[in-house]
């Protein structure tokens, strides 16, 4: 009879779930965190905004159309760890090049399966989210549980660093066409820096698919670096971790805000607000999901959003550094979007750009054009 292999998942609370390794064998650690969407796990896993995190999806079965060449938001997986009720051991894609298992496999990434996932979500949902280990060589829950809370969390750290790119690069690719695939830029009517500090392909795509030329800086770019590329406006990327983390950036958005219009999505949001003098603070559990409804203020209407972050802007700091809020969380009335009164600035918390998740935002391109053309028509 052939031993079954163990792993467990162990919370610095001292919660402990043993199941199956799935992927990668050895140790993952990071802050455990739930996503509720029931697809798009390719591009959670690859999505920048996960590093040092380990992510629970709470649908139960997850991997059934493999993973593919097209669906990855960056170059590699960034997530710490992944957790699952079951993962299917077969890819049904006409899509697929390989399944979940082995693309983690691939990729050095330790997961979990086996799980109550449902239990662990409504844990931290319950105590918030929380550091954690998955091991699948020492599976003693003592040694586990200790390693865990040892870990040294994501308040005040710079992870941006870590995903950063090293030197700029120009961005030509638009957005996917069934039967054809990723299209080739328009005729470009704006130059856009973007900032990446974990910036997602599908939010490069979607400028591009208005006519923007982008060039994408690392974060550490100064404001001199991105004023002398003489841009028409100014992007702000998601990213991981603590905005507070990474002062040098919202240094530079600063200096910059008053010379270019602004547009920041995620931890550009929360960077802008910092730069200007608003608040951040940590959320319980965060949102992670496609399944978030915001409503914007101005018209009344409610977008179901992508969402994917930890850290939220304080709404009563925004008045004072200049900003209205202009979106909110119809789950917990946290501020989902801003504008500045005299600045060409605006922002939004939640993904537009989705991939995955539902389309209802991805006007907010469009808005950021209009702003350019107005900024210019002046």
């Amino acid at each position: 009879m052939t031993r079954r292999e163990r792993a467990v998942l162990a919370l610095a609370d001292g919660r402990v779930f043993e199941g199956e390794p799935l992927g990668a064998r050895g140790e993952a650690v990071g802050e455990v965190v739930f996503n509720t969407a029931m697809s798009g796990y390719q591009e959670v896993l690859t999505d920048p905004s996960y590093k040092g995190q380990i992510v629970c999806m709470t649908y139960p079965h997850i991997g059934n159309t493999g993973v593919n060449e097209e669906d990855p938001e960056s170059s590699r997986p960034w997530a710490e760890g992944f957790v699952v009720r079951e993962a299917s051991p077969v890819a049904s894609s006409w899509r697929a090049t390989a399944t979940l298992d082995a693309y983690l496999r691939g990729h050095g990434i330790v997961g979990i399966q086996g799980i109550d996932t449902r239990a662990l979500t409504r844990h931290l949902r319950d105590r918030g989210a929380q550091e954690g280990v998955i091991s699948t060589g020492d599976v003693d829950p003592r040694v586990v549980v200790a390693k865990a809370k040892a870990s040294p969390g994501l308040l005040g750290r710079d992870l941006v660093k870590e995903v950063t790119c090293p030197a700029p690069y120009e961005w030509r690719e638009s957005v996917w066409r069934l039967g054809q695939g990723y299209a080739a830029p328009p005729p470009a009517r704006f130059h856009v820096v973007a900032y990446d500090s974990g910036i997602k392909r599908n939010i490069l795509r979607q400028l591009v698919a208005e006519g923007c030329r982008l060039t994408v800086v690392p974060a550490f770019a100064s404001a001199d670096e991105v004023l002398a590329l003489r841009p028409d406006g100014l992007f702000l990327a998601n990213g991981p971790g603590d905005p507070e983390g990474v002062p040098y950036l919202a240094e530079a958005v600063r200096q910059l805000t008053e010379r270019l219009p602004t547009f920041g999505i995620c931890l550009g949001h929360q960077i802008l607000a910092l730069a200007l003098g608003a608040r951040t603070f940590k959320l319980p559990f965060g949102h992670h999901g496609v399944n978030h409804p915001v409503k914007d203020l101005g018209t009344g209407r409610v977008e179901i959003t992508s969402q994917n972050h930890g850290f939220a802007v304080d709404p009563d700091s925004c008045a004072a550094a200049g900003f209205e809020v202009t979106h909110v969380n119809l789950n917990d009335g946290t501020c989902e979007g801003m504008r500045h009164r005299s600045l060409p600035v605006f922002a939004v918390q939640y993904h537009p750009e989705a991939s995955p998740g539902p389309h209802d935002s991805h006007y907010l391109f469009q808005r950021f054009v209009e702003l350019l053309m107005q900024v210019r028509g002046r």
